[in-house]
Parts: C-alpha cells; sequence; structure tokens
C-alpha cells in the first residue's frame, strides 16, 4: 500500500466531516421551516486495497470513507397515519362547526327562542279570554303571532344561508383540491428525473408531503408511492393523481337549499358518476349539505327547513282550526288566524287576524263575554304532538347531534395530534441533537486535519530527508 494513500484517506475524512457539518447546518436553518424533514448525511467505509498474487501481503486498514447521501429521515408509514388521522379530524371538525352553527341559529334555551316566543302567544290567548272584544290583549296577542312569523322566517333565512355558505366553501375546496394535485403531478415528474439523475429530491418530497397532506384534509385523499419516487392520489379507489397526470374534479348540484339536485363531487371528465367521499371537509359538507329524507337521516341543514316548515303549518292549521269551531263576540264564525303558502309554510306564514273582532274567543251560543274558546286555543301549547313539542324535539335533536359531533371531533383531533406527534419525533429538527452532531462532526474534521499533517511530515521525512543521515 502506498503511502502516499493516507493523504487520500485524511481527505475523504475531511470532506465527510464538511458534509455532515453543512447537513447539520442546513437543519439549524430550517428548524421554523414548515414541512421541512430532518436530513443525515449518510456515509459507507471504503475498504482496503485487494493484493493477489505470490506477494500479496496483508489487508491495510481501508481508505477512509465515501459519501453516501443526504437521507431524509422520514417515515412512509407514519406520514400515511398522519393523512389518514387528519381526514378524519378535518372531517369531524367541519360537521361539528356545522351542527354548533346551526344549533346557535335555534336560539335555544334564551328568551329570544321560538319556545320563548310561542309561550308568550299561548298566555296572550289567556288575557284576551280574560277580556274578550278587549283592543288591548288583543293588540298584544296579534304582535306576538307576527313575532312568530318572523321568527319562522328568520330561522329560515339562516338556515339557507348557513347552506349557501357550505356549497361556497364546497366549490372552493374543489378548487384548491384541483390545484394541488397540478401541483403534485408536477412535483411528480420533477422527483423522477432528480431521482434518475442521481440528484437529492428531499426539499421536492417535502413540498409534496405537505401538498397530500392538504389533499387527505380537504377529500380523505390516499397515497400509493411508486417505484420510480412519484406517487399516486387516489379517491374513492380512483386517481386524482397518477404520475404526471391529474383528474380535475368537480362539484355539481342545486346552488340552493330550495333546488332540486343534491350537491356532489364528481369526475370532470364523467359527470354523472358521485365521488363517495368517507372522510375529509368536502366529506363533512356533503354531508351537511344532503337532502331531507322522509326517515329523517339527511343532512341536518335540509332536516332543520322541512321541520320549520312542518311545526309553522302545524301552527297554523292549529290555530285556525280552533278558530273555525269558536265565535266572535259578535257571534260570527272566527275567520282564520294565520295564512301561509303550502309550498315554503315557514317564510310565508304571516297574521291574517286584524284586531279583537277576528278573534273567535268563545263558543257557540257562549255570547260576547265568553272565552272558553281563547283558553282551549291557550291549551295548544301543552298538547303533546302540538307545535311547542314538535319544536323542543328538533331542539333535543340537533342538540344531541351537535354534542355527538363535538365530542367525536375532540376525540378525532387528539389522534391526529397523536399520529403527527410521532411524526415530528422522526423528522423534526432537535437544535441540541444538531449542535451535538456539528460538534462532532468538528473534531472529526480536526482529526482528519491531524492525520493529513502528520502523514505531511512523514512524507517529508521520507522525500527529503532519506539518504542524509550523517551528514
Amino acid at each position: 500500500m502506498s503511502t502516499f494513500s493516507g493523504l487520500n484517506t485524511a481527505m475523504t475524512g475531511l470532506a465527510a466531516a464538511r458534509m455532515a457539518m453543512e447537513t447539520a447546518g442546513n437543519n439549524m436553518t430550517n428548524v421554523k421551516t414548515a414541512g421541512y424533514t430532518r436530513q443525515r448525511a449518510e456515509f459507507d467505509s471504503i475498504g482496503s486495497v485487494a493484493t493477489i498474487g505470490r506477494l500479496a501481503g496483508r489487508s491495510g486498514p481501508g481508505q477512509g470513507v465515501a459519501f453516501g447521501g443526504i437521507a431524509r429521515l422520514a417515515d412512509a408509514h407514519l406520514d400515511a397515519r398522519v393523512r389518514g388521522t387528519l381526514a378524519i379530524a378535518s372531517y369531524s371538525d367541519t360537521k361539528a362547526e356545522g351542527l354548533s352553527n346551526l344549533e346557535g341559529v335555534l336560539r335555544e334555551p334564551g328568551e329570544n327562542g321560538l319556545s320563548a316566543l310561542l309561550n308568550d302567544f299561548w298566555a296572550g290567548w289567556q288575557d284576551v279570554a280574560n277580556q274578550p272584544g278587549e283592543s288591548s290583549p288583543a293588540a298584544v296577542l296579534l304582535e306576538r303571532a307576527k313575532s312568530i312569523a318572523d321568527r319562522f322566517a328568520l330561522t329560515h333565512s339562516e338556515v339557507s344561508g348557513q347552506w349557501s355558505s357550505q356549497r361556497a366553501t364546497l366549490d372552493t375546496m374543489a378548487s384548491e383540491l384541483n390545484s394541488a394535485a397540478a401541483a403534485v403531478a408536477e412535483l411528480n415528474g420533477q422527483i423522477r428525473s432528480a431521482t434518475a439523475t442521481g440528484g437529492s429530491p428531499n426539499a421536492l418530497l417535502d413540498q409534496r408531503s405537505q401538498l397530500t397532506e392538504r389533499m387527505a384534509e380537504i377529500s380523505g385523499a390516499t397515497v400509493r408511492d411508486n417505484a420510480d419516487g412519484s406517487v399516486d392520489v387516489l379517491l374513492d379507489g380512483n386517481a386524482l393523481v397518477s404520475g404526471t397526470t391529474i383528474r380535475p374534479v368537480q362539484v355539481s348540484g342545486s346552488a340552493t337549499i330550495d333546488g332540486t339536485v343534491a350537491p356532489s363531487l364528481q369526475w370532470a371528465h364523467r359527470i354523472g358518476e358521485p365521488i363517495a367521499l368517507e372522510s375529509g371537509r368536502m366529506a363533512a359538507a356533503l354531508s351537511l349539505l344532503a337532502p331531507a329524507t322522509a326517515q329523517g337521516t339527511g343532512g341536518k341543514l335540509a332536516e332543520m327547513v322541512k321541520s320549520l316548515d312542518s311545526i309553522a303549518r302545524e301552527l297554523a292549521t292549529r290555530v285556525n282550526l280552533v278558530q273555525s269551531e269558536g265565535r266572535t263576540v259578535s257571534g260570527t264564525v272566527g275567520p282564520p288566524f294565520f295564512a301561509f303558502d303550502l309550498d315554503n309554510p315557514a317564510t310565508s306564514l304571516r297574521v291574517v287576524a286584524t284586531g279583537a273582532s277576528d278573534l273567535a274567543t268563545g263558543t257557540p251560543g257562549g255570547g260576547a263575554l265568553d272565552g272558553s274558546n281563547a283558553l282551549r286555543m291557550s291549551g295548544l301549547g301543552s298538547a303533546k304532538d302540538g307545535p311547542d313539542a314538535l319544536w323542543n324535539a328538533t331542539v333535543i335533536t340537533v342538540g344531541v347531534a351537535s354534542k355527538s359531533a363535538a365530542q367525536q371531533a375532540l376525540a378525532s383531533a387528539v389522534a391526529a395530534s397523536t399520529a403527527a406527534g410521532a411524526q415530528m419525533s422522526l423528522s423534526a429538527v432537535s437544535l441540541d441533537e444538531e449542535n451535538v452532531s456539528l460538534l462532532a462532526s468538528q473534531h472529526a474534521f480536526q482529526g482528519a486535519a491531524r492525520v493529513m499533517t502528520a502523514v505531511d511530515e512523514m512524507l517529508d521525512t521520507l522525500i527529503n530527508r532519506t539518504g542524509i543521515v550523517g551528514r
């Protein structure tokens, strides 16, 4: 083995230590960079030069160290776990937020809720029963009735507004999903080229990982790795991204809550085939936007509108029925108190009675001072199948669903946080660890430099001083 080989061995040590220091420095520089994955310089030992033949001697200590590349310290299983838990957590969070907003619209319990307005309305009939034909209690009753009609219209409008907001958000998320898919497809091509030419695609991999996590959060998309370094992104088992090719999606269906076609996510090249989503924010939005069903298991927003229509219809029908069975102070049959359109009772409910003369306070033959029918009217508030009971059941249903969704959101958020913590423990940059690595590499560099100095002095003695002993 040549003495000069010691210089090469020391030189490889210097290069390796420098590369390790640069890698540690890069990690420390990017400690606050979102999505950055810690890197590590990898090295391989260079074996000794093989000798053969009769003059072959024993193998030497080796020829130093060879740089093997910059490893990206990520784990595919942890990344997949993060995407999966994030998709579930975002679904639960979006649904919980939607139900919480719906619960806020009801204003229950409270003095501004429909329950309080209905109680005041029935109490107004009791006051009218005590003073049949008097204008003051009748005027108070009519104003309370108008407040109920206004509250039905307002609640319907607010629920419809929430539906429209969710629908607009769904369109926005579809556009973002397509943009992210295009970016992933472009990165696939760049990563494939870098890998094929022996380059380091670590920064590109970090960017792609962030995009796929966002896509999983939006749509519950899953990722499949390919041998060439690219990935496929799948929705409902079909490829949204395949290599450098994307298949865009779009939202179809009605843009308002009273539309006839339920919103759905579909492939842009295959209209009419909805994509079944099980997790992600889009899946939660679609569940909230689903139409009402006969069983009451449809989307909560549409079910609320359906309940409002049903309660408004029930209220008007029952009040008008009792009115028709009673008599006014003048002895005539009580006229309708409420009027509404059959297609949209909640928004069209209105008070058509104008004063005390339109209130059927008594029974046939009871006389002008008879208030028994008004008392009967006030008793509608306690009917087991009356409008109050229907409203209370609706409020309870929404409240239970909202609480359940909030609990589910909390549990799924904990799972997502745990998965992210496990991922960060492997891939996040630790300043303490990098400082130790930097210090170790610095000493390794100094050691390699000392080896090179020693070999240089040895060669100087061998070349310049051999043969001059005794002179």
